[in-house]
């Protein structure tokens, strides 16, 4: 069993940067896959970043990259999404994600953090 619990949400202006947190319970988190997601309102939720157990490999979402660093710290239970020059069509609740790198699914999510991006 894991729990997330997502911090670092905010108000910020366009061009602005954020750092999100996401701290997870359990021994094994570092066995983990995590994404983050991002739901805007009126708008399904989407994918933004996600990183695997050893942080080997990392993906993002076309309309992040080159703006957005996914990282984790194993030894604090904690991934990051570092998002600079924001925009405001980022903003959206963000939620973090974990699964076994075996499943198909995030079968954990956080309860979300907010990030508004003002123009």
């Amino acid at each position: 069993q894991v729990q997330l619990v997502e911090s670092g949400g905010g108000l910020v202006q366009a061009g602005g940067s954020l750092r999100l947190s996401c701290v997870a319970s359990g021994r094994t988190f570092s066995t983990y896959a995590v994404g983050w997601f991002r739901q805007a309102p009126g708008k399904e939720r989407e994918f933004v970043a996600s990183i695997i157990k050893n942080s080997g490999y990392r993906s993002y979402a076309d309309s992040v990259k080159g703006r957005s660093t996914i990282s984790r710290d194993n030894a604090k239970n904690t991934v990051y999404l570092q998002m600079n020059s924001l925009k405001p069509e980022d903003t959206a609740v963000y939620y973090c994600a974990a699964k076994l790198e075996s499943e198909n699914e995030y079968g954990y999510w956080g309860q979300g953090t907010q990030v508004t991006v003002s123009s």
